[in-house]
């Protein structure tokens, strides 16, 4: 694929980053667009490796070599079919995923791996840009009607394979603009919003219809959903963790989403900074250390944070991959990303014991100790802290980046769809214990990334119409067994 020994002639390279002391100065995207030739270069570098494991890598079955084989051959247009024949919205995926597409590459065995998402990414701008990305309307309508509750990435997903079916298909957002966590969760220096409304404007020419403000079950009664065919459940994992130490009631302490969402609607004009809500001139401490943590580091320094520091309670990850963490599995290795270069103080191994206020009821301290894994049974880990590594920490703004616990039940209750202990919907082949409702995302399958859900919003569209209509035409992806990232 691409160019015979490309691999081994081209060197690895990424997309540009504006200077970091530019870049905090305002909530915009930060990358430069290489040059077509350095892409073609880049595409190039994908081996014929026989066995592609970046196929199942990939939640979506992205054909990889294919694309970068075009791309390399300077077809744009044809890469741009193969690449929208498996992912509905590369535009969200080539700028959010982790791409554990590029943890497969073959190549990642003994050099670093294919740029695959960077070519993913400017495969589908190449596509806008040139104005090949024109709405898929329907040619026939099959008189079924469909409600898709939520509208991230999952439901997106599955309304737009539910329409191009033929189907009429309605989706409800309780929020003021579509669009689920990307819109709201999602900085905008990661995903500027006007990239999503561009494909949404495509999914209303398409002929989908977008119910906003509109929260089924509170101002849309339960038993207007009779009126459909079918119904598919994409509200997400929205709850947030909460961490019930003493002192958790005090001022100062929110939840990363709180943060995050009223800075995306600030940047929006939608509404105001409000100062409980704002890292002005603060000492932060964020708990947590996965994405959603990286984002209220980045929007912190980007509101003027007097200082930024992260806890993890996980031991610090190695550089490498470690021994028992081979190729082509996921690398649990030392994570990077643009917002831990802009200014963080990062610790591990360290667990929060409690906050201390002042007279006013406002955080100032953070009582802290370090802890140590030790394994059990040769099987599990037990967390154990270590004596006299007590330590307070001055902050004035504490945010909690925990992970999710689950979806929101009102929904499913009124509707009587079950769920498991953990709360998550039980399905089999999408399908809930009624048949004609249906469910996908991080609802069904727990907290996951954006391609999981666009994959879940996919497959789960595939097995609604073959419901309604006995068989379907839609596409669907065969999982491997590979535990990539999840």
């Amino acid at each position: 694929m691409g160019k015979h020994k490309g691999f081994m002639e081209y060197d690895r390279s990424e997309e540009v980053q504006i200077p970091v002391h530019k870049r905090v100065k305002n909530f915009k995207e930060f990358t430069l667009k290489p040059t077509d030739s350095n892409l073609r270069k880049q595409s190039g570098r994908c081996m014929d490796c026989g066995v592609p494991f970046c196929h199942s890598g990939c939640p979506l079955g992205n054909l990889i070599p294919d694309f970068n084989d075009a791309v390399y051959n300077n077809e744009w247009k044809k890469a741009l079919h193969i690449l929208h024949s498996t992912n509905n919205f590369p535009e969200f995926t080539g700028r959010l995923c982790p791409a554990p597409c590029e943890a497969a590459c073959v190549l990642g065995i003994i050099n670093p791996p294919v740029s695959i998402e960077m070519i993913e990414k400017y495969i589908v701008e190449r596509g806008f840009q040139e104005g090949w990305i024109k709405p898929n309307i329907p040619q026939k309508k099959t008189g079924k009607k469909i409600a898709v509750i939520g509208s991230g990435p999952a439901g997106l997903a599955a309304a737009q394979q539910l329409n191009k079916a033929g189907h009429h298909v309605e989706v409800f957002e309780r929020d003021n603009k579509i669009g689920g966590l990307l819109r709201y969760g999602i900085p905008d220096f990661k995903l500027e919003k006007h990239i999503i409304d561009r494909r949404v404007e495509l999914l209303k020419k398409e002929g989908i219809k977008f119910r906003t403000n509109t929260e089924v079950g509170k101002n849309f009664p339960i038993k207007r959903l009779e009126t459909y065919d079918s119904i598919v459940l994409c509200t997400g994992s929205t709850i947030s963790r909460e961490l019930p130490i003493k002192g958790s009631e005090l001022k100062g302490i929110k939840q990363s989403m709180d943060f995050l969402k009223l800075q995306n609607e600030v940047v929006d004009g939608l509404k105001k900074t409000k100062p409980d809500l704002n890292a002005k001139g603060k000492n932060v401490i964020v708990i947590g250390g996965g994405d959603t943590g990286s984002d209220c580091i980045g929007t912190s320094n980007r509101q003027g944070a007097l200082s930024v520091t992260n806890f993890e309670i996980m031991p610090k990850p190695p550089k490498t991959r470690a021994k028992e963490n081979p190729w082509p599995y996921w690398p649990f290795k030392l994570k990077t990303t643009s917002s831990h270069e802009e200014g963080i103080h990062r610790e591990w191994s360290i667990l929060t014991k409690e906050f201390i206020g002042d007279e006013k009821g406002n955080v100032k301290t953070l009582k802290t100790v370090e802890v140590e894994w030790v394994r059990k049974d040769g099987v599990n880990s037990e967390l154990v802290e270590i004596e006299g590594t007590e330590k307070n920490w001055p902050c004035d703004m504490v945010l909690l980046a925990l992970g999710f616990t689950g979806h929101e039940k009102s929904i499913v209750e009124q509707l009587g769809v079950q769920t498991d202990a953990n709360g998550k919907v039980i399905s089999k082949n999408f399908q809930t214990n009624i048949p004609h409702i249906f469910s996908a995302g991080d609802m069904r399958r727990g907290q996951s990334l954006i391609v999981w859900a666009i994959s879940e919003g996919r497959e789960a569209a595939h097995e609604v119409d073959k419901y309604l209509m006995g068989v379907t035409e839609l596409e669907t992806k065969e999982k491997g067994d590979l535990p990539f990232a999840n």
